[in-house]
């Protein structure tokens, strides 16, 4: 019986004109990340197990692909442990290292392993696949792409003024408008979980506050209702900030919450960042009190992007203020902050609001069409010059009817054909074609190579 070729669930191929796509929007990326002084880096695909473990919660925890070992270390199984039926314990024993989650934890690893080599702020982007046993669904894959950047060194609030002006330098590249930036941060979260009677429950505070985009203000209000939270506080919160940002709302959250007394205030922070942000092209930046997401690591400011509404995607980037994300691997006193677009995710955005530009598809300038291989022997010299200038040469590669290798050339949006019949050949020259206008200029080949394409 055949295997059926098919991927595994959650796992994709990409066909050309897809990952033309995806390297277009790397590309805007790769430019962005480069002009605000970011350099590159990889990791590995596969990290020890014990090194990512801890790092997401319970829940991102259970995520994390698991490698099986190999050879002898198969027989270090923990047989007790699946006698007991604690799976979890014996598919540990069965596995020393893991697919990475994410960018953000072999960064911190990346960046204690190599602090003697780096120097410091650090700004570094990467974009490599990470891996989750997510079940998939639309906009959701067990395999996928992100693009990080990270500046790590520095407690400095320019760093997040310059990162939320790349986000929009990017979205506007790629000519995305109406994505919303949403900002928090966490000391304001514990404030608010402080006031509400979170004590020891924060946690399970922060994740029912972070469902409210998904189940609504009441719903949430009745789960921590029924968690015995206090949601006084929460009221006169949503109360005071009703409708949009602005500074007099920020300071009113302030008095509420009490934070001016504390030794860093974090609406100090806000407050700066939004006094101090120039007109942005693409993005809407708010603030969101109810945005809680990475509080495993992120210590300040966290961001959430959305794209826009016509699009139901869910979050296409997000990131946040981490004051000792290096600490786990023993170097303390690291303050960094970073950003995680998710490549995937932006480009079925891009796809649905057909944002891609027209010409992103010709990767191929020329087809050269083969009536012999003498013909085409004879070109070879001349074709070489082209791609020594750079035009991107198709050359078919055996003898077809004219009709089938033009057709295979629309099929790729080739947009010229390069025909040397019998009749060219006898006279040294070529029929160039415009196959968008059908249009034909006669050649001699002497003077192919500078002939104007445009």
């Amino acid at each position: 019986m055949s295997t059926k070729p098919n991927t595994p669930k959650g796992m994709r191929d990409f066909l050309p004109q897809e990952v033309m796509r995806r390297n277009h929007i790397m590309g805007v990326m790769k430019t962005q990340f480069e002009r605000y002084g970011f350099l590159p880096i990889e990791t590995p695909a596969m990290e020890r197990r014990e090194l990512l473990l801890g790092k997401y919660g319970d829940e991102g925890d259970r995520l994390v692909f698991k490698v099986l070992n190999s050879g002898e270390k198969v027989k270090k199984a923990d047989l007790d442990a699946l006698d007991k039926g604690e799976l979890s314990r014996f598919g540990n024993s069965l596995s020393d290292k893991a697919l990475r989650y994410d960018l953000t934890v072999p960064f911190a690893r990346f960046v204690v392993q190599h602090q003697n080599e780096l120097s410091f702020p650090f700004k570094r982007y990467q974009m490599q696949p990470v891996w989750r046993a997510d079940r998939p669904q639309h906009g959701r894959f067990q395999e996928f792409t992100q693009c990080d950047a990270d500046a790590i060194g520095s407690d400095s609030l320019l760093l997040e003024l310059e990162f939320i002006q790349m986000i929009d330098a990017i979205f506007g590249d790629l000519q995305l408008s109406g994505c919303t930036l949403r900002i928090n941060h966490r000391k304001v979260l514990e404030a608010i979980a402080q006031l509400a009677g979170a004590g020891a429950e924060t946690t399970r505070f922060f994740t029912t506050l972070d469902k409210l985009d998904k189940v609504g203000w009441e719903e949430v209000k009745r789960l921590l209702l029924e968690a015995d939270f206090d949601i006084e506080i929460l009221d006169k919160i949503n109360a005071a900030l009703e409708g949009k940002y602005n500074i007099d709302q920020l300071d009113e959250l302030g008095q509420l919450l009490g934070t001016s007394d504390s030794d860093h205030d974090p609406i100090q922070d806000l407050s700066f960042l939004f006094s101090n942000l120039e007109q942005l092209n693409s993005t809407t930046v708010v603030f969101d009190w109810t945005l809680a997401r990475g509080l495993d690591y992120y210590t300040g400011t966290i961001f959430e992007i959305s794209a826009p509404e016509q699009v139901t995607v869910g979050s296409i980037g997000a990131g946040g203020r981490y004051d000792d994300l290096t600490g786990v691997f023993g170097m303390k006193d690291m303050s960094g902050i970073g950003i995680s677009f998710g490549l995937d995710r932006i480009e079925l955005v891009l796809s649905e609001l057909d944002l891609f530009p027209p010409t992103l598809y010709t990767s191929i300038d020329v087809m050269v069409v083969n009536f012999s291989m003498d013909m085409i022997t004879s070109l070879t010299p001349y074709i070489n010059e082209l791609r020594k200038q750079g035009k991107r040469v198709f050359v078919y590669p055996s003898a077809a009817k004219l009709k089938k290798q033009l057709g295979l050339a629309n099929q790729l949006q080739i947009p010229y054909a390069l025909i040397m019949g019998e009749e060219e050949w006898k006279d040294q020259s070529c029929t160039l074609k415009d196959l968008n206008t059908g249009e034909q200029s006669l050649i001699p080949l002497a003077r192919l190579t500078q002939h104007n394409w445009d």
